[in-house]
């Protein structure tokens, strides 16, 4: 039995309202990176930021406090930590009392940290906190007006390289056109795909058929940037790269995997999808 037959995904579920901290169920890094070629040092730096919208717990007297949850997990810890087993442990706060906002936090914690292996950052905010959650356009240039013809919908990196005797650019590009599918269940992922490149120029229409040929692939978010990470690194060898995908709802969770060959953590732009 390999660690992904043990996954909720799939699988009939039963909801409990009350704590339970058994309900989370890590996923190694290493499953994905040994296919990829990744070893120590890995050539990124980075994190997977998390966003959910659906966290509740009682106050002592029995009345619901709701909040929005921000999580920080490292991309260096051993494990990712799967969606579906982290909203079934948030619904276990539903019917659990908690002394103060403060203890919830501390709780997420520990419990995170200690499934992924390391520290997760955990910040709670309230729905009226609006200056967190507004909407941003992606900065950069927009690659979705390529007038294109598109005819592989799965991972090809020999679609990526560089124009010829290309000059060294510094460029923001990002696409909405970014789908993929879970790695258990194949339920589709929506995500817009953001890149800070410098190095030698990529071909524009090259990059956008690459992203799109992710279209039938099946890999969990964190896996799916880190292999865009790794082709564009490897393909085109820029001198700074980073790679940033901000995917759609499910489950009252978004999950934003940012990989960088410099810069650890990510802004949190919500976008207009999310």
């Amino acid at each position: 039995m390999t660690p992904l037959d043990q996954l909720p995904l799939g699988q009939p579920t039963q909801y409990t309202d009350r704590y339970d901290n058994r309900l989370l169920c890590p996923v190694p890094r290493s499953l994905k990176r040994q296919e990829l070629g990744l070893g120590e040092p890995l050539p990124f730096v980075g994190e997977d930021q998390w966003n959910g919208y659906e966290l509740s717990w009682l106050n002592p007297k029995g009345k619901p406090v709701v909040a929005l949850l921000q999580l920080r997990i490292p991309c260096h810890s051993p494990n990712l930590i799967e969606s579906k087993s982290l909203k079934l442990y948030l619904n276990s706060y539903n019917q659990t009392p908690f002394a103060t906002e403060v203890a919830v936090a501390e709780q997420l914690r520990a419990d995170l940290s200690a499934v992924a292996g390391a520290e997760v950052a955990v910040a709670l905010s309230r729905p009226d906190d609006l200056e967190l959650w507004q909407i941003v356009p992606l900065p950069g240039q927009s690659l979705d007006d390529l007038d294109i013809t598109v005819d592989r919908y799965q991972v090809d990196s020999d679609l990526l390289y560089c124009l010829p005797d290309a000059p060294e650019v510094e460029e923001r590009l990002y696409s909405h056109l970014l789908k993929s599918n879970c790695l258990i269940t194949s339920q589709p992922d929506w995500a817009s795909l953001w890149l800070h490149y410098r190095g030698p120029a990529i071909d524009h229409a090259a990059l956008l058929r690459y992203l799109i040929s992710f279209r039938r692939h099946n890999e969990f978010h964190e896996q799916c940037v880190e292999r865009i990470f790794s082709d564009v690194l490897r393909r085109c060898r820029p001198v700074q790269l980073s790679v940033y995908a901000r995917y759609t709802r499910r489950g009252g969770l978004d999950i934003n995997p940012w990989r960088s060959t410099h810069t650890p953590q990510a802004p949190n732009w919500r976008l207009a999808r999310q």
